[in-house]
């Protein structure tokens, strides 16, 4: 790491002679792709900061790996804009050049794996037909493709499934390779020669008034740890599960932010005995409990065809540090999700699943706030700061929404 920067030490901005012309904070999808949009632009200097040894190793690589479609979120909000518009990103990157539009398909231009699989989204009686008839004029507000299926038809093409009143389809959800996406990004970064930063944590952040840039305190781990200062006229935090704490470094105490975390667990599925028939090739999800913050513990699966379900939602009432979270799977959650999943998949058994793996949702409302409010992400230039920008809530669906994000923020600086 420090040889890394010290190459980039005098390769200074024309006006401020900072440093770095933006530091990033944090490696997941939305800091990567966010630090290849801004080093295209000529003049700048990136330097990209994550604490791991690689990137992408928190909420990046724990989670569904679904593009999402957009449709649940409110028109007006930021979720529904950059989801959408990050997934149009994915698909036109994807198929510029290749000819396939509905399998999986890997091109030179955007080599990422994904599968543009769709999905279900099922109800089992009156009242969660309804809530697909709203979720329908949502998402036909949106501008986003769905469509009703006949459950006879449906029963037909995959009778494991259930689905006892409707069905709502929505052909745009797909899958990805969370780490070749990464990856994509990283490449971009690093070919506009951007700095890469691993193994480096950052310690403290100060706006110098006088000269109108930040310097940022960083220690990085290796056989010895180092610490050292940089400047740089704009700071972008995308910590994710620690970006309250990095915005709270700079902010006054009266503006600090308090995240909640809430952990998704994830099943492996194994059946007992061969069902003999092809369970599905769409993901299949529930329709949503009202009084969640989560959209049900669904039925996905990976890019090699193995099924899985989750995440569920359990909030980590008594941590308030993200390092202290523990990722281990919640073993005792098995019977809840196997009472929620035989709801559309009767064929299940409770033997068939087994705790896989975790990821961790960085929330800006507590459990009960979630259940009375939308939660939309945060994206801003902080008042009395200027070129430094937040990045806060970024959960689902950040790593379908990450490319449109990422230009967002570039945006912000070219206002």
């Amino acid at each position: 790491m420090s040889k890394t920067i010290a190459r980039r030490l005098f390769h200074l901005t024309s006006r401020l002679r900072s440093d770095f012309s933006h530091i990033v904070i944090g490696g997941g999808i939305v800091g990567i792709a966010t630090a290849a949009e801004l080093q295209k632009q000529e003049g700048n200097n990136v330097l990209l900061v994550e604490q791991h040894s690689a990137l992408g190793q928190e909420t990046t690589s724990r989670n569904s790996e679904v593009i999402h479609a957009g449709l649940y979120y409110p028109v007006d909000s930021l979720k529904a804009k950059f989801c959408i518009r990050g997934k149009n990103k994915i698909y036109n990157a994807w198929s510029s050049s290749s000819s396939s539009s509905s399998s999986s398909s890997i091109n030179n231009n955007f080599p990422v794996d994904l599968q543009k699989c769709g999905k279900w989204i099922v109800a089992q009686n009156d009242a969660e037909e309804e809530y697909l008839w709203k979720l329908k004029k949502n998402a036909d507000d949106l501008g986003v493709p769905v469509q009703f299926v006949l459950t006879k038809k449906a029963n037909s093409q995959f009778p494991l499934i259930k689905a006892n009143n409707a069905i709502l389809e929505s052909p745009t959800t797909g899958i990805i390779s969370a780490h070749d996406y990464v990856t994509f990004h990283e490449t971009r970064f690093t070919n506009e020669d951007g700095t890469l930063g691993l193994n480096t944590k950052v310690k403290n952040i100060t706006y110098n008034p006088g000269t109108k840039n930040y310097s940022v305190v960083m220690e990085t781990e290796g056989e010895e740890k180092e610490e050292m200062e940089m400047s740089s006229d704009n700071v972008i935090n995308a910590a994710g599960l620690f970006a309250a704490e990095v915005a709270n470094m700079l902010l006054p105490k009266d503006r600090h932010y308090n995240y909640y975390f809430a952990k998704g667990n994830y099943f492996s599925y194994t059946p007992e005995t061969p069902l003999g028939v092809k369970i599905t090739d769409k993901l299949i999800y529930p329709c949503p409990n009202p009084n969640a913050s989560s959209l049900g513990t669904h039925l996905t699966f990976d890019l090699g065809g193995q099924l899985r379900f989750g995440p569920d939602l359990e909030w980590l009432e008594n941590v308030t540090n993200a390092a202290d979270i523990d990722y281990a799977p919640n073993a005792r959650n098995i019977v809840p999700a196997y009472e929620a999943i035989r709801t559309y998949f009767p064929a299940i058994t409770q033997n068939s699943l087994v705790p896989s793996y975790s990821g961790i949702r960085p929330k800006l409302l507590n459990s009960q706030q979630s259940k009375k409010k939308f939660a939309d992400f945060v994206i801003k230039e902080e008042d009395g700061y200027p070129g430094f920008v937040n990045l806060l809530g970024i959960e689902s669906p950040g790593l379908t929404a990450a490319w449109a994000i990422a230009e967002h923020v570039k945006n912000i600086y070219h206002q």
